[in-house]
This record gives structure tokens, sequence and C-alpha cells, in this order.
């Protein structure tokens, strides 16, 4: 008895220092894999593809390492002890990840990216060439495909569970790969849409419609200019110029959603300003084409709305911009589009004037650019905030393109977890949300039994308390639509996972009377605020049902000028 208990301490011993060292050494060969993505990652932005191959080696024989020592029965043993098992499923799954990643991603894609000339992505001047789109949609496509099953994994990884600095380090790793699924998912994308999108089988036309986030309306902002591009094998130009001036309210409403009628009334299907009110830009896009269709007669294959924070990106991309009375950095442009037009030319004719320079200006500067790769990364870096939505006539580009964060369809439920989402749309009638913030937060676990998420929405108005002499009477309106000049007045809708009902809706502690409907199958909470300079007011929503209560439950919101802060909270159960 006592040799049997004597060797089974020596067995027990030894399996601790054998997954003491091994661990060790997987951790230092994670903290490589860390250490040599961030250094390619960097060459590749550079446009340093033999570099980024030279680095790309350790990053597998790194990752491949801490997969096999976290791979052995040993290993899996401790995994179920009780408390600390999770620890070393985690580090496990973590090193499968990054050699999985590793070995069927990056490589394949670093083979693409050497057929290309990351220097110019194929312009000349304003002419894309389109042919080897083609030859890189197959490897991108693996690669996709593997990013994102490894973000799936990563995602289910339960952080939570863990010591707070093995946590900390899922975390980064999940981000890492989530924005590599992203970022070659929209290259597949790309490879896929841009030929036939820009003309290679013939001539395309497209309006693109500039957002000004400082009236805000579900997707980003008010639709203020608008353009018509012609891409012809290629060859990108600017056809048409417009304003919303060009398109008066219409006697009879266009046909709407019930969800947009319910949130809206008819007012999007009467105005162009109102268009983006519509939540899912499958719609808005198709009802913006059928405006410009009935206005000018052209034969529109697609729509592209844009809000203004994308021009800073772009500057920063092309150089400074000249337009009207102003020379526009990237750091000045959207105080200039969204405050100082306004305060320099009182007429909105005027500011009209100015606007359409803006944008052709914009246009042309990107069109022209000479450093295409700075401009395909700040398109990329706008297209991932959701400052860029397209919407195809062409039913399978369509399709490819709702899937997509391009498509700004609602967003699905699935196996990454539940989204839920809060909406913005001004009600001022000014141009007052340049001085509004927001700050997001949710809370997930379980009330008396039940599964919970709660959305919690603080919003502020931090205009200045003599708001209503100092500033012009375009920003604050003037109190031609009700609302006092300097106030601000929201429409905040606030919508749960797919599936999940409203439990208990509060207003700075007290409820509210609130509007509700349904956004297809989310049940959809929407205030109307209204705030005085300085003030502020925080909402919280409670959901239960399905999808209710999950721990990657993700958050969608309007684009706003400043970026909300997005947190997680305690629930608190009421």
């Amino acid at each position: 008895m006592g040799w049997t208990i004597g060797v089974i301490a020596a067995l027990s011993v030894f399996a601790v220092g054998w997954v003491v060292i091994r661990g060790a050494s997987a951790v230092s060969e994670l903290q490589g894999v860390e250490t040599s993505a961030s250094q390619m990652r960097t060459a590749i932005a550079e446009g340093d593809l033999t570099k980024a191959e030279r680095i790309a080696p350790r990053v597998a024989e790194h990752a491949a390492n801490a997969h096999s020592l976290t791979s052995d029965f040993i290993w899996r043993g401790f995994e179920f002890i009780p408390w600390l098992g999770a620890n070393f499923t985690a580090v496990r799954e973590v090193a499968h990840i990054a050699d999985d990643v590793a070995a069927d991603a990056v490589a394949p894609v670093l083979e693409v990216a050497a057929d290309m000339d990351l220097a110019s992505f194929g312009f000349t001047g304003s002419t894309l060439d389109l042919a080897p789109f083609a030859e890189v949609q197959k490897p991108l496509a693996a690669a996709s495909a593997t990013l994102s099953e490894a973000d799936l994994r990563a995602q289910h990884i339960d952080a939570d569970a863990t010591l707070e600095p093995l946590a900390d380090a899922v975390h980064k790793m999940r981000d890492v790969v989530a924005e590599a699924a992203t970022v070659v998912g929209a290259l597949h994308g790309a490879s896929v849409l841009l030929p036939p999108m820009l003309g290679v089988d013939g001539p395309r036309t497209y309006v693109v419609a500039m957002q000004n986030n400082a009236e805000l309306r579900s997707s980003g902002g008010i639709v203020g200019s608008l353009a018509l591009l012609r891409a012809d094998n290629g060859s990108i130009s600017i056809v048409r110029q417009a304003s919303t001036r060009d398109f008066p309210p219409l006697d009879e409403p266009l046909p709407l959603s019930d969800s947009a009628v319910a949130l809206f009334e008819d007012r999007p299907g009467r105005y162009m300003q109102n268009i983006t009110s519509i939540p899912d830009f499958t719609e808005a896009g198709a009802t913006l084409a059928l405006r410009w269709e009935q206005r000018f007669g052209d034969v529109v294959d697609g729509v592209i709305a844009i809000d203004a924070i994308v021009a800073k990106h772009l500057v920063a991309a092309t150089g400074d911009l000249t337009f009207g009375p102003f020379t526009a950095t990237s750091e000045t442009i959207v105080p200039i589009l969204l405050s100082e037009i306004y305060a320099t030319f009182p007429d909105p004719v005027e500011q009209d004037a100015v606007f359409a320079g803006a944008a052709n200006a914009l246009f042309s500067a990107a069109l022209t650019s000479g450093e295409p790769q700075q401009l395909i990364n700040a398109l990329a870096a706008s297209a991932d905030a959701d400052r860029i939505r397209i919407w195809s006539a062409h039913p399978d580009e369509e399709k490819r393109l709702a899937a997509s964060t391009l498509g700004g369809a609602l967003p699905v439920d699935g196996e990454r977890g539940p989204y839920v989402g809060v909406l913005f749309n001004d009600a001022t009638g000014g141009k007052m949300d340049f001085y509004t913030r927001a700050e997001i937060s949710t809370a997930v676990g379980v009330c008396r039994g039940e599964p919970i998420t709660q959305v919690t929405v603080t919003w502020r108005n931090t205009a200045p308390v003599d708001a209503a002499e100092s500033l012009p009477e375009y920003v604050t309106a003037g109190g031609h639509y009700g609302v006092d000049p300097g106030d601000v007045r929201t429409l905040i809708a606030v919508y749960g996972p797919e599936g999940a009902n409203v439990r208990a809706v509060d207003r700075d502690g007290d409820e509210d009377s609130v509007q509700t409907t349904m956004l297809d199958t989310r049940s959809v909470v929407q205030h109307d605020v209204l705030l005085a300079p300085g003030e502020s007011t925080t909402i919280t929503v409670s959901f239960d049902g399905p999808g209710a209560g999950d721990r990657l439950t993700r958050v969608q919101h309007t684009p706003l000028i400043e970026d909300p802060n997005i947190g997680r909270t305690e629930l608190v159960c009421g």
C-alpha cells in the first residue's frame, strides 16, 4: 500500500513538473508569436513584403511549438482539474488556433500579396487594373475560411474562467484574429466584387451619398451632398453632383418597411434627407437609388453612403484639401465640414456650394491619389467603423454585400453571439449633434433564474451654455421645429437580441413613456430625449428570452462624430 502511494506521489510530482516546464515553454512560444506577428503586420502595412516573408516562418515556428507543447495526454489530463483546468484548456486552444492561422492563413495571404504591387494596388491615375483580382480569389477564400473558423473558436474560449494574466492574453489573441479575419474577409470580398462593380463587364453608375453626422440618422447622418460616379473597366469618374435641394419632398411617399414607418412615420419615404434613418441599409440603399432615378433618369447600379469622418481618413492619405475659403488637414476637415461652414456661411445655398466643392475636391484627390496604399488603408479603417455602406442593384452582389459589414444590413445573431444595438436620430432640425456624446454598456447574467441582457446608454449635450446666442441659427435650428435653440432632441432606439423580449425600461431611475416596435425579430424601445446644454440622460433597457444573457453579446450603433465609450458592467436585477 505504501509502495503504491509512493508511486502515485512520484507520478504526480513528475506530471506537475512536466506541465510546469512545458507550460512555461508554451507561454514563451506564444509570446514569440505575438511579437513576430506584430513585426510582420508592421512590415505589411509599410509595404515591405520581403521583410514580412522573412518574419512569417518565425510566427509559424513559435505557433507550432506552442501547439506541440500543449497537446500531450498529460496536459489534457490537467484540463479536468476543477478551477485550474480552464487555464490549461485556454492555453491549448490559443496555441492550436495560432498554429492553424500561421500555417493555413498567413502563408497563403503572403503568397498572394507577393504577386501584387502593394505600392500601387494596380492603380494608374484613377484607373484600377482588375485583372489580378481573379487570380487571388481562391487563396484568399481559403485563408478567409481558416481565419473565420479561428475567430469563432477564439470567441468561445472562456477567458472569464482563467487567471487574469491569461485572460488578457486570450483577449489580445481574439483581437488579432478578429482583425485578421475582417481584413482578409474584406480582401476576398473585394476580389470577387470589385471587377464586376467597377465595370469589367460593362459600365456601372453609382450614387455616392455624403452623410453629415452633425445631424444624426441611423446609418450615420443626414444625406447632404450627392454625386453620380461612373466606373468603366476600372476607370472611375464623376458624372454629376447634386444636393438634397434637388430633391423636393414627395407628395406620395415611397414604400417603406413596417419597422421604418413605426419608428419614423413616412418621413424617410418623403424626404431625401431622412432616407438614412432607415436602420437597414439594404432598404435605405434601394430607396436612395429610386429617388435618384426618379429625379434624374439615370440607371443606378448601386449606392455608396459615407459619413463625414471618412473624410478625415481620406485627407490623411491624400494630403491637405482646399475648397471654398478653407484648406483642411486630417485634423481640421471634420470641424470644418460639421461646424465651421455653418458659422462662415449662414445662407444654406452658399453652404451647399461649399459642400459640393468639398465633395468634388475629396473625390478628385482620392481618385488621383499618389499613395494608393494609404488610400486603401483609409477606406479599410472607415469600413471597419461602419462608416461606409454599399448597396447593389445586382442581386448576386447585394447578397454578398448584405452578408458583410459593408452592406449595412441589420446584424444576424449566430455562433459568434447575439447583437444588441443603439440607433440615434436627430429631431432638433439643426446640426447640434456636433456637440453630443454617448456611452454604451452591456451587462449579461441571470436574474431570478432568467437570462438577462441589459443595454445602458448615456447621452450628453455638451454645447456651450450660451449656445442659443453663440451658435448660428442653422446649427441650433432656431426653434423652428419646436426645440429651444441650444437644446438637442434625439430619438434613441435600443434593440435586443433576436427573439428576446423587453423586460424592463428605465430612464434616470424612473419609468418613462416609450415607443416599442420590432426590427424583424428584434424588440425595439425608442425614447424621445430632449436635453439642454450640459444635460445628460441614462437609459437602461433589459431583455429576457432567446439570446439574452450571452457573454458573447456584441454592440452595434449609429456611427457618431466621437466614437462612444463601449463597456461591460455588472448586471443589476431590478
